[in-house]
């Protein structure tokens, strides 16, 4: 992390926190990944210090942080175990959208302001098998209906990050006798809620994004908590930066074990580390450009985000950020590789983690092809509305 993006004391503080931690959830890693287990240990770590409420506001008893200073933590996080940072960024970025954007009526807010400070995890449960990513628009087939005053949910979610260790379950269901989609706010305990563990991947296996299971749920008609006006995806949502900060992370982690290798690795043909040739040093330098390009965009989109004059002026930049830093974190962990060799390629290497669960980035929304796609359509349409002004005036 560089000091140039430390701008509070209040940030110094919570990365000298995370700093405490730095072993014990950098130790349990490698097992996590091995194993394909959730990194429960590390989440127990980071209750104890309040971490699920750094995004609530202040005035509900969090810690207020803005989307700036959930990247910065969210990064250095990642940069010790990319599957704890990941699994917790969406109960960052859920709450940090929700208070944001006072989503749900005040009642329901102050409860759930009172589930957060005591430790609450939460993740939105929306994609489907046969829908994909929400945010391509697909209906969601799992269907809620009304009997009498609650509300009978089945269905069933795939890519439920954290699924082991969440409280609640914020599920998108199709609302037939409103035709639209609705959310509803399911906690882990209620009747009919199971999770079934489908998640044999080989990248990020320690997020436990498990199949979430609803068969006939009964919840409360106040647990209806948003009727979005808006299709998924066609809102800013800032918090969503949770996202490409972990990629940055892992490339991070890669660079550091890619320079520590290059300035001790000196094999009985040369007389000085492999950090001296040329080659070696245009990687490490390569890398160090990409992380420094990255971080600009990142941090420059989140302060932009978190500036209300600027806020409104924003349209593809969220994307574009995930965009450039995930594949610039492919690039970064691949020149890495190549700096170390075939040792980067042995199972207790961390590298070849990183390399696994970087590529997870491209899968995360926004996916690449809608950003460039939507990149184009923003520039033909200004084109068009610049054509059409100088022909009026």
């Amino acid at each position: 992390m560089k000091e140039i993006f430390i701008k509070t004391e209040l940030q110094r503080q919570w990365l000298d926190k995370l700093a405490l931690l730095k072993d014990k959830i950098t130790e349990g890693a490698a097992i996590v990944d091995e194993l394909s287990i959730f990194p429960k240990e590390s989440f127990s770590l980071l209750r104890e210090i309040g971490y699920p409420a750094i995004t609530l506001p202040t005035e509900f008893g969090g810690g207020g942080f803005s989307v700036y200073d959930m990247v910065l933590l969210q990064e250095t996080l990642a940069s010790y175990d990319e599957n704890t940072s990941l699994s917790m960024g969406w109960t960052l970025g859920v709450v940090g959208e929700l208070y944001e954007q006072k989503l749900w009526t005040d009642d329901k807010l102050n409860f759930f302001a009172n589930e957060v400070q005591n430790g609450a995890i939460v993740n939105r449960s929306v994609s489907e098998a046969r829908t994909g990513s929400p945010t391509r628009g697909g209906r969601p087939g799992t269907n809620a209906v009304r009997s009498n005053n609650e509300w009978l949910i089945t269905g069933r979610k795939i890519f439920t990050t954290a699924s082991p260790v969440l409280d609640y379950f914020l599920t998108s269901a199709w609302i037939e006798e409103k035709q639209q989609v609705g959310f509803f706010l399911i906690h882990k305990d209620t009747a009919g809620v199971s999770i079934e563990e489908t998640w044999d991947v080989m990248s990020m296996r320690g997020t436990s994004s498990h199949d979430l299971i609803l068969q006939n749920v009964k919840v409360s008609d106040s647990d209806l908590v948003e009727l979005p006006n808006h299709p998924s995806g066609g809102k800013i949502n800032g918090w969503l930066l949770h996202i490409p900060a972990t990629y940055l992370g892992i490339a991070q982690a890669a660079r550091d074990y890619a320079v520590h290798f290059a300035n001790h690795h000196q094999p009985n043909s040369l007389d000085a580390p492999i950090s001296s040739l040329p080659n070696v040093q245009n990687l490490l330098g390569e890398i160090e450009l990409k992380l420094q390009q990255s971080r600009f965009v990142l941090y420059g989109t989140a302060e932009a985000y978190d500036d209300p004059k600027r806020r409104d002026s924003l349209s593809n930049e969220i994307a574009v950020a995930k965009h450039t830093v995930t594949n610039a974190a492919i690039d970064i962990v691949d020149k890495a590789m190549r700096v170390v060799g075939a040792k980067s390629l042995q199972n207790s290497n961390p590298l070849q983690r990183y390399y696994r669960n970087v590529r997870a980035g491209l899968h995360n929304p926004p996916m690449d092809d809608m950003t460039i796609k939507k990149l184009a359509l923003t520039a033909i349409e200004e084109q068009k509305k610049k054509k059409k002004n100088s022909i009026v005036n």
